[in-house]
Order: C-alpha cells, then structure tokens, then sequence
C-alpha cells in the first residue's frame, strides 16, 4: 500500500509549562500515563517501543527519528521501514498553557486503519488534556483491556452499557458508579461523552482516568475499558482490574452469526 502523503493532523490546548508537556509526549513513563505503556530511549536515533497488549505481536517497536527538546519530537519504524510516523509538537504560551500538535503521516490510499484512528486519536489526546490537568508529573499504571466482537459499534455499546446498567449517553457532570464484580467497580464523574464513548475522572477503585468505548475496528467492533490510575493502590487496582474487565467483557462476547 503506497503512502499517499495523508496524514492526521489534531492539536489539543493542554495546562502546563513546554517542560512539563514536554515529559508528557515524549518519554517512555509521560505517554504511557494516557496513552499505552510506552519505552523511549531519549535521544536522536533511540529506540521505542509502544506495548497494545501482552502477545508479543502487539508489541511495536520503533526509533526515535527527531529529538528536539522540549519542541519536537518524532517517532517511526526505523532508518528506511515504511509505514506510519507520528510528529509531536508543543508550542508553549504566556498563560502556564501549551498547544500541542500531532502530525500522524505515512497513510496509504483507502488505508482501512485512518478513520478509526482518527476517532483514537481524539480519544487519546483528551486523556492526555485530563492528565495534564490532574496528574502532572505523575506516572500512571494502566489497565487496557480490549475485545473483538462480530457485531456493529452500535451494538456492541449497547451491550456494554446494559452489562454495566449504565446510560448509552450520559451528561458530563454525572455521577459515574459500578462493579460489575468486586474487581471491576469503577466511580468517578463523566467529563465528557460522544457517540460510543464515556470519558471518566475516576476515584474509584484508585485516582486517576478511564474510558469506554465500542469503536468500528474494520469488520469486527473493539470494545474497551480502559483504566489509568495512579499511585501503589492504583498500581494494585490496576493489575486486578484488567485481569478482571477481560474476563468480564468476553464473558459478554456475542456469537457470530
């Protein structure tokens, strides 16, 4: 699949100083607060690695293509690997705040992956506003679980929600509580929504950050309940609660037809 040269290009106002936002986008222990447990050899030319789950094909690795502390970073497959690279940019201002920009490029034509990962994207840098604005300087541990069903991203939140006896659409501000098992209680208040999607300020079972979502993943729907939470008992929480939420979500796994 040739690169066609699109990209995607999204920028998010975040709280914080150029070094502080800095941390956040471009080291190994800043990503992995609000986006996937992350490595990152800080240096031009370094190697990364981006972890999306606990088989080692979802273990991507990658090298550190532009270091430009605390503006620029680029990170990408290597020195000559095709396939996608992802420039970070942050811009500071005068009022402790900091524009930052992503510029995902390297998208072939028709590529099936560019719309659903706008929609994580989005999804992502709102995290990273939330983390910057509540947990600065902190290190998140994350409880990522994700499963695969046969069915639309219409259903497949429609049996998320009526597993956890929640409403499909919630209004920012609402009171966030269930468990459905002693490992998978989850409060906290929604600060935002959208179609398929709660985003969470969590207290419950520990500090920290948390989305829902059913996502179109190209044939099959990705349904996720995925936790940042902070601090040892957040540490705790977290090991427990993604052992626990994969459980519970393929306890719910529709049959194909």
């Amino acid at each position: 699949m040739a690169n066609t040269g699109r990209v995607i290009d999204l920028s998010v106002e975040v709280i914080g100083d150029v070094d502080t936002v800095w941390r956040a986008v471009a080291t190994g222990p800043g990503i992995s607060a609000w986006y996937v447990p992350h490595t990152v050899e800080e240096r031009a030319g370094g190697a990364g690695t981006a972890s999306f789950g606990p088989e080692p094909e979802m273990q991507i690795d990658g090298r550190v293509a532009v270091w430009e502390p605390p503006h620029r970073v680029v990170f990408d497959g290597g020195e000559g690997v095709e396939g996608l690279s992802f420039e970070w940019t942050v811009e500071p201002h005068d009022d402790n705040t900091c524009t930052v920009r992503l510029n995902n490029a390297g998208f072939g034509d028709d590529d099936p992956q560019y719309d659903a990962m706008i929609d994580g994207w989005k999804l992502f840098m709102s995290n990273l506003q939330l983390h910057l604005e509540h947990f600065a300087g902190q290190t998140a541990t994350s409880a990522l679980p994700m499963v695969m069903w046969p069915v639309t991203p219409e259903q497949g939140w429609e049996i998320l929600a009526g597993g956890l006896g929640i409403s499909q659409m919630p209004s920012i501000g609402d009171r966030f509580d269930v468990a459905a098992d002693y490992d998978t209680k989850l409060g906290g208040t929604v600060v935002d929504t959208g179609p398929r999607r709660i985003s969470l300020l969590l207290d419950t079972p520990a500090l920290g950050t948390g989305f829902l979502t059913s996502e179109d993943g190209g044939g099959f729907t990705m349904v996720s309940v995925w936790l940042y939470l902070y601090g040892p008992e957040g540490a705790a929480a977290a090991e427990r609660g993604d052992t626990s939420w994969r459980a519970w979500l393929d306890s719910r796994a529709p049959q194909a037809s």
